[in-house]
């Protein structure tokens, strides 16, 4: 008979042992402060980048002028070793993702990966005496703008409103 009260002892004690370290969390849970809200995503300085690529890159490099200050420039990266790609990354003022990115590379090559898959559509339009093409259907939305010796993509999660406003506030120089 002392042995399984012994065991009945363990068995209680470990129910015991379960039920405060519950508690425990359930009070480290509700008294330790939660943030559901979406991370705030610091703005990045671009213009030494932008100097840099439009010194170097065999194309003229472009950048916006004159986005309203809601758009924030978030990435940035120029690679001269690498087609003279040029990126530039904002967070629209709806939290949507909109690029500028720009190559020497072959455009098929360089659409797909800018565009993460997006096909031409028949769609064009013009943007300040430019046509741009609509490509469509891949993770982003795009509008490209092929030329001599390199291929404009403005592309993200944004809409082609977003879009074509990216693509208006271009400057090269």
């Amino acid at each position: 008979m002392a042995g399984s009260n012994g065991k009945q002892k363990t068995v209680r004690d470990m129910i015991l042992s379960l039920g405060l370290i519950g508690i425990a969390a359930a009070l480290i849970y509700v008294f330790i402060p939660h943030d559901d809200s979406a991370p705030d995503i610091p703005r990045v300085d671009y213009r030494v980048e932008l100097l840099t690529a439009r010194r170097s890159a065999a194309y003229p490099v472009a950048a916006p002028e004159g986005l309203p200050t809601a758009w924030k420039a978030t990435s940035v990266r120029f690679d001269g070793a690498n087609f003279d790609a040029w990126h530039l990354g904002f967070h629209a003022p709806d939290g949507q993702y909109v690029q500028i990115e720009q190559s020497t590379q072959k455009p098929s090559e360089f659409i797909d990966q800018a565009t993460q898959g997006a096909a031409a559509t028949k769609n064009t339009q013009r943007i300040d005496g430019r046509t741009w093409t609509r490509y469509t259907g891949g993770r982003y939305d795009a509008l490209v703008l092929p030329a001599k010796g390199s291929t404009t993509v403005v592309a993200g999660t944004g809409s082609f409103q977003q879009l074509t406003e990216m693509a208006q506030a271009l400057k090269t120089s």
